[in-house]
């Protein structure tokens, strides 16, 4: 099971991010781009950016309880993810993915050569 507090240590940890409001919520962006955010809406859930829908479509068909979407997402490379059903490995995979995909060339190399 993952926490808020881990997602914001693994998150602050990548090159280039910062903890701010995201669409009213509590996010991480890099070089001013969102990469994730908590949903404080009814839902709940920790929204990450995947690669394309191909992606999305495996997460949701691999784990339900782990991984959903609402009407909301549809079209979009976009899942929630519920953190009680996560683990840290996971969940850290999850947020370096959607860091690369919003990360500037420049800081994908810097992380890359780590």
């Amino acid at each position: 099971m993952a926490t808020e507090v881990d997602v914001r240590a693994i998150a602050l940890s990548l090159p280039g991010t910062t903890e701010e409001q995201w669409f009213q919520t509590p996010g991480c962006k890099v070089a001013g781009k969102g990469f994730l955010r908590f949903r404080t809406e009814a839902e709940g859930g920790l929204v990450v950016f995947v690669s394309d829908l191909g992606e999305k479509e495996a997460l949701l068909t691999s784990n339900p309880a782990a991984f959903y979407t609402i009407p909301h997402y549809d079209g979009w490379p976009i899942v929630l993810v519920n953190l009680d059903e996560v683990d840290h490995d996971e969940l850290r995979e999850l947020i370096t993915d959607s860091w690369l995909i919003k990360a500037p060339p420049r800081l994908r190399r810097q992380f890359e050569a780590q």
